[in-house]
């Protein structure tokens, strides 16, 4: 997907308004709230608004809306957190007007939308991995594709892959870069939330659970598990040419070398400007991306870097 970069300086150029027109609620001298009469600013920027999020971007979208809510009193955003594909069927049947989703939808996604006229606001906000991760007692350290191939046919029994949902998005990636249309069940097993994917793999030390960075982040800053589990390099494929085994990081999404990286957009299929324009223009603009460059994932604008010269003795 291209973002047009004039529709992006539109969208800073919004956020920079808004910022300047809201002050957050305001009281009346009766102590009422004024909130409802503010400008347009305070629309865009405050209100109620529910999001559908892609379960494998909780921990980060969680982070942003703690921090905006905080800035911006007089917000209330619902989160809606779903697998990748109950979360589009989400979207469509209107349950929430903003997502955030690893993938634009479909022509047939969008037939709906593109009859009511409605044409999505669509921003880039942060580079993700699909990551794989056993027990430190395994002796593995690396997957190749050839074997992770074999275990998602059902040809091998070598490993159990453990995912958090068959309707996410991880599998989606995976399904992909292995080029498996259909997964067997008799080596993956399913679970409900990714904190029981991580419980699994640390009780069976054959089990190799199959996450989000992201969710693998948050997990250790829970949990403090980072000394009894560990992420497995992946090896890269080009034109059947090995390139090499890569582990995700901030690093390896910016070369492209990590192989199952996921690009994580806002999509804002709200018909009028409301929350969802101003949210957006959060995540995605300076401070947005500086809780995603701190969380350990790259973000899709590097944010500035500001250089402090004082006077002094300089030569």
């Amino acid at each position: 997907m291209k973002v047009k970069f004039f529709e992006y300086l539109i969208l800073i150029a919004i956020l920079a308004f808004v910022a300047s027109c809201a002050r957050g609620p305001e009281r009346s001298g009766d102590g009422q709230d004024t909130t409802a009469n503010a400008g347009r600013g305070g629309q865009l920027l405050t209100g109620e608004a529910t999001i559908i999020v892609d379960e494998a971007a909780l921990p980060i979208v969680n982070e942003q809306i703690e921090v905006y809510k905080t800035s911006y009193e007089g917000s209330n955003i619902n989160v809606l957190a779903l697998p990748e594909r109950e979360a589009i069927n989400a979207l469509i049947q209107g349950k929430g007007s903003i997502a955030i989703l690893a993938r634009e939808l479909s022509t047939e996604e969008s037939a709906g939308f593109n009859k009511r006229k409605i044409k999505p606001r669509v921003f880039p906000i942060y580079h993700d991995g699909v990551v794989f991760v056993n027990n430190i007692t395994a002796p593995d350290t690396a997957i190749d594709v050839k074997t992770l191939t074999s275990v998602l046919k059902g040809e091998s029994d070598a490993y159990t892959l453990v995912f958090d949902n068959l309707n996410s998005s991880t599998v989606r990636r995976v399904k992909e870069l292995t080029k498996v249309a259909r997964i067997s069940g008799r080596s993956v097993k399913p679970q409900k939330t990714s904190k029981e994917v991580f419980e699994q793999l640390l009780s069976d030390p054959k089990s190799i659970g199959v996450v989000s960075y992201g969710q693998y982040l948050e997990y250790r800053r829970l949990f403090g598990e980072e000394n009894k589990i560990r992420i497995l390099s992946l090896q890269s494929l080009k034109d059947g040419k090995e390139l090499g085994y890569f582990k995700p990081s901030q690093s390896t999404f910016a070369t492209d070398e990590y192989p199952l990286e996921t690009n994580f957009y806002v999509l804002n299929y709200q018909p009028n400007m409301g929350l969802g324009i101003g949210f957006s223009a959060f995540l995605t603009g300076d401070r947005g991306q500086r809780i995603v460059l701190k969380s350990g994932l790259l973000p899709a604008t590097m944010p500035g870097r500001e250089i402090i010269i004082r006077d002094g003795n300089v030569n």
